[in-house]
C-alpha cells in the first residue's frame, strides 16, 4: 500500500462531498468504554466495527492542528500496512477480529492527542466513522477563596475585606507610629496653652497697675488759687 494513494483518498474523502457515503454506519470508539481521557504513557486501545468482514479498514489520526495522518491499513486477512509501507510500527499495533478492526497506541503521548477515524473503501466509495476524541484531561486552577462571614439570618457571605497577617502587622506598626507622633505633639500643644494662659494673666496685671498710677493730662499737680492782697 503506497502512501501517496492513501493520502489522495483521504483528501478526496474530506474535500469532495460526493465521495462520502451514508449507507454504512461505523463507529470508532475506545475498546474500554470506561475510559474518557487517556493518561500519559497509557496503552490505549480503539476499535471500529465495519459492515462487512472482507472490507478492510484504514485508521486515520487528526492532530490538534487539524492535519490528517495515515496510521495503518488492515486488510480482510488481518495484514497490516503502516505509514511508509511498513509492516510494523514502533508506536502502534493493529489487528482484525471479525468485523472489528482494532488499533493500539502503545504509549500515549501528547503527539498522539487528537481525533481517530476509521475509513472503509467499498465499491470506490469512502465511508468515514465519526471521530473518537483522545485528549489528556484538562487541568483547571482553582481561584483562592476568601473567608466567609455568617450573618444573623444564617446566610454565608464573603468577607469584602479579608484580613491577612501582613495587614495585621501593618496595623500594629501604624498604631505604634501614631503613639510616637501624637503624644509629643499633644504635649507641645499643652505647653503652648499654658504659656498663653500665663501671658494673658501677666498682661492683665500690668494693665491694672498702669491704670492706678494714671496722672492728669497736663502732667502737673493742681495748685491752689492765690488770693490777691489789698493795700491799705
Amino acid at each position: 500500500m503506497a502512501r501517496s494513494p492513501v493520502l489522495l483518498l483521504l483528501a478526496l474523502g474530506f474535500c469532495c462531498p460526493g465521495v462520502r457515503g451514508q449507507r454504512y454506519d461505523m463507529e470508532a470508539r475506545f475498546r474500554d468504554r470506561s475510559i474518557t481521557h487517556p493518561q500519559v504513557g497509557q496503552q490505549l486501545e480503539l476499535e471500529c466495527q465495519t459492515p462487512k468482514e472482507d472490507s478492510g479498514a484504514f485508521w486515520i489520526h487528526q492532530d490538534k492542528g487539524g492535519s490528517l495522518h495515515f496510521i495503518v491499513f488492515i486488510s480482510s486477512l488481518s495484514r497490516t500496512t503502516f505509514s511508509g509501507n511498513q509492516k510494523t510500527s514502533k508506536r502502534f499495533e493493529a489487528s482484525k477480529d471479525g468485523k472489528f478492526y482494532r488499533l493500539v497506541v502503545k504509549s500515549f503521548t501528547p503527539q498522539d492527542e487528537g481525533n481517530y477515524f476509521c475509513l472503509v473503501n467499498s465499491n470506490q466509495v469512502l465511508y468515514f466513522s465519526l471521530g473518537q476524541p483522545a485528549f489528556f484531561p484538562v487541568t483547571t486552577t482553582v481561584a483562592p477563596t476568601t473567608p466567609a462571614l455568617t450573618t444573623q439570618s444564617g446566610i454565608t457571605e464573603k468577607d469584602p475585606c479579608p484580613r491577612t497577617p501582613d495587614t495585621e502587622i501593618s496595623k500594629e506598626t501604624n498604631f505604634f507610629c501614631n503613639i510616637f507622633i501624637w503624644v509629643p505633639l499633644s504635649g507641645a500643644c499643652l505647653l503652648l496653652l499654658l504659656a498663653l494662659a500665663v501671658t494673658i494673666t501677666l498682661c492683665q496685671q500690668t494693665r491694672r497697675r498702669r491704670c492706678r498710677c494714671k496722672r492728669p493730662a497736663n502732667g502737673k499737680p493742681n495748685a491752689k488759687a492765690s488770693v490777691p492782697s489789698r493795700h491799705v
